[in-house]
């Protein structure tokens, strides 16, 4: 399959864009992540939507991945910090899934995300020549219909949709949060702590305002009602025993 990557009036010539098997022997790029946040961030939204049972067995939802087109001839990878796949082919019995190339091997890639960092040529960059900018390979070259972009120390979020062949920033609601489509959920800071590290998430809410909770709220509310439903226990076993009543020979 061929993409005509377009509106890029800053290159000379629309790159071509082919979606081929990447060598075996094809080393990928190992970098280290640049901060101690983005994993955290990236494993928090991941956990959110499998604890809200959102994630099929078809999804590919990983972060630091590396993302494969092959253009102008040249392979190129990028490994966005999050991202979201709503179908993959699956893999034979044994095979690692080592990288991703849209429509090769499932789905267009629908939603990527980015925790800003001070690199040069980073996650707004816009430049349409190897090592092309982020913000260019993911608007031009991959398509890709919504691109997050966010800053917990600012903190700043900014989402950016696909709209004729370009990315157009989009507006908050009233509560600071903004819609992804793809996922049909709303995405926004919350400050707090995770894990033992308070600081700025991003975090998921459905269409009906409702917070969607990390698997430890989870397991922490299930505690507390566990533990309030003992208590109610215990107060009317001694109501009874006030009565003379056994309560363990009304069981």
């Amino acid at each position: 399959m061929v993409l005509q990557a377009t509106h890029n009036p800053s290159a000379q010539s629309t790159p071509i864009v082919t979606w081929e098997a990447l060598p075996a022997d094809f080393k990928l790029p190992d970098d280290p992540v640049e901060n101690f946040q983005q994993p955290l961030l990236a494993a928090a939204l991941t956990d959110a939507l499998g604890a809200n049972q959102r994630i099929q067995p078809e999804m590919l939802i990983v972060s630091n991945f590396g993302l494969v087109a092959t253009v102008n001839k040249k392979i190129v990878v990028k490994a966005p910090d999050w991202l979201y796949v709503p179908r993959v082919n699956p893999v034979a019995e044994g095979v690692i899934r080592r990288s991703y190339t849209p429509n090769l091997g499932g789905d267009p890639v629908a939603v990527v995300m980015e925790f800003l960092s001070e690199e040069d040529g980073g996650e707004l960059s816009v430049r349409s020549t190897p090592p092309y900018g982020k913000l260019y390979f993911y608007e031009h070259i991959l398509q890709v219909p919504t691109y997050v972009t966010f800053d917990p120390y600012e903190p700043e979020l900014e989402v950016r949709c696909l709209q004729e062949g370009r990315y157009v920033v989009q507006s908050a609601d009233s509560e600071g949060r903004i819609r992804i489509p793809e996922l049909d959920l709303w995405l926004g800071i919350w400050q707090g702590e995770r894990l033992g590290q308070t600081m700025n998430w991003l975090r998921w809410w459905d269409a009906s305002g409702h917070l969607l909770l990390w698997s430890a709220e989870q397991a922490e509310q299930e505690r507390q009602r566990a533990e309030q439903e003992h208590q109610r226990a215990e107060s009317l076993a001694a109501k009874l025993r006030e009565l003379g009543i056994d309560p363990e020979q009304l069981g």
